[in-house]
């Protein structure tokens, strides 16, 4: 493929001033530079598969997502949307609205934030709806789910008043779609969202899902769910699967380069909203009974147990933590193992600890719109501490490898809202939050392209064709609200030198 006319967007090494055009031969960019096309058509005939004219618009790398839970963000579209609610009670009448409607059809619902509620959400009050259908509540940060008793019977819990949460909803989670039906996540569904992804200019996610494993995206893939690239993360209980595999970080899964193993995901902690994240102090209020400054949910043996596991089989490992202590506790087990691999949110964390990161070679893997989504609860439960909260600017000038993500369906994939709120880190009228940790929006871009900076040689296929400049502003409040929309300007998205997506 031969694209033509192109400006190249200068992430990282300056770009030309002129027009380029840029060669692909067998999903990799080979050559760059002006009358490239010319030069070859001067040659002889030319066996492209195509010549595309970008007519002066802005070329860069492809967009990643670093943190995605593919399954459930295909699903959240058929999901009963809880996010307005703000007590149980309304959560309630949602329920009780939707049953009216589809009284044979089981409830699966996504986004309350019970924190800010005067009353806890239990069983009862789901149990109260007459209805023998179950009923799955899902809370917006994925770390509990509040379920009637029809439901904690199906997936073989026990019963309680109390929600599910960390460990064991986690376990519960990964078996909703077996147990409540067909779940709109076979390959035509995953294709769907790919190509919705594509078009935002995603050219590859790395999956998180909870459920499924090598042999499930293997088949999957075969299926036709295959347009984008996609790195699958193994948990605890599947890592011996693929140890028995023999498969490594990077290995393609399905003979295809474009679908590879990633890393091994351990959630060593719990979240900021059930007041269950890990931290060195204790939360301010309504923190859980026993356990005033949050849990681990392993021990630090069993941490460094599971880290020195993958690294001995060339496993790379992403551990989940958003408390400090957490933070402290990944990066004390990265030292003693030498495993490879990053943290992922690193939503509170002290500057000791990013200097730390730098040194170990430890990447961050931080979903900026979550810093909107917990801005507020931040300054509740962990006050006087909110300056090391998302501590993005720390992490680049101290040289951590900074990866961006939206954790989806927790916030939606678009990277372009990633993008945006790293760069004015507020969601609405207010001044940023604490915009001393703010990127530019060069650096938020670069931090969105898996490692790659400005289109060269040598770098993989994966390429957007933008109608207009994502630079061009001053990196305040209205450059941001620029980006925010900037998927309308994506025109084409490659991926291994094919179009995944064109306008």
């Amino acid at each position: 493929m031969l694209i033509r006319n192109a400006r190249l967007v200068p992430l990282t090494e300056p770009a030309p001033q002129e027009l380029v055009d840029v060669l692909v031969e067998d999903g990799f960019v080979t050559r760059v530079g002006a009358g490239l096309g010319d030069e070859t058509a001067a040659s002889g005939p030319a066996a492209y598969d195509g010549v595309v004219d970008a007519e002066g618009g802005w070329l860069m790398p492809g967009l990643w997502d670093q943190h995605v839970h593919l399954a459930q963000w295909t699903l959240s579209s058929a999901r009963l949307d809880l996010a307005p609610a703000r007590s149980a009670e309304q959560a309630v009448t949602l329920v009780r609205e939707r049953l009216e409607e589809w009284p044979d059809l089981p409830v699966i619902g996504w986004g309350h934030r019970p924190t800010a509620w005067d009353e806890v959400p239990i069983t009862s009050h789901l149990d109260a709806i007459e209805t023998e259908q179950p009923i799955v509540l899902i809370a917006g940060d994925g770390h509990h789910g509040w379920l009637n008793t029809v439901a904690l019977q199906m997936l073989a819990l026990p019963t309680r008043q109390s929600v599910v949460s960390e460990a064991e909803w986690f376990m519960a989670y990964g078996r909703l779609s077996t147990v409540l039906g067909t779940d709109g996540t076979g390959p035509e569904a995953y294709r769907r969202t790919m190509e919705n992804a594509a078009a935002l200019g995603v050219v590859g996610v790395v999956d998180f899902e909870f459920s499924g494993g090598v042999a499930d995206w293997a088949e999957r893939w075969a299926g036709g769910a295959d347009l984008i690239r996609v790195r699958h993360a193994c948990y605890a209980d599947g890592l011996e699967d693929v140890i028995s595999r023999g498969l490594r970080s990077g290995d393609p899964l399905d003979g295809d380069r474009r679908l590879t193993m990633g890393p091994l995901k351990i959630i060593s902690d719990g979240s900021l909203n059930t007041r269950t994240a890990w931290c060195c102090d204790p939360y301010a209020e309504k923190a859980v009974h026993g356990f005033p400054e949050g849990q681990p949910n392993q021990t630090p043996e069993e941490l460094r147990t599971l880290l020195r596991r993958a690294a001995e089989h060339d496993i790379h490992v992403a551990v989940h933590a958003i408390g400090d202590r957490a933070v402290t506790e990944a990066l004390d087990a990265f030292e003693e193992t030498g495993a490879r691999g990053g943290i992922e949110h690193v939503q509170l964390t002290t500057r000791d600890d990013v200097r730390r990161m730098a040194g170990l070679g430890v990447r961050a893997s931080v979903q900026p719109a979550h810093l909107i989504d917990d801005r507020d609860v931040t300054e509740r439960l962990w006050p006087g501490r909110s300056e090391r909260c998302f501590p993005l600017r720390w992490m680049l000038d101290d040289g951590v490898d900074v990866v961006l993500g939206s954790d989806a369906p927790v916030s939606v994939l678009d990277p372009w809202l990633a993008v945006a709120a790293a760069v004015h880190r507020s969601g609405d009228e207010r001044e940023p939050w604490h915009p001393e940790q703010s990127l530019t929006p060069r650096e938020a871009l670069a931090a969105s392209t898996d490692g790659l900076g400005t289109v060269a040689p040598g770098h993989r296929a994966d390429l957007l064709l933008l109608a207009a400049d994502p630079l061009d502003g001053a990196g305040d409040a209205a450059h941001a609200a620029r980006l925010l929309g900037f998927a309308d300007h994506v025109v084409a998205t490659w991926v291994d030198g094919r179009v995944a997506h064109q306008r």
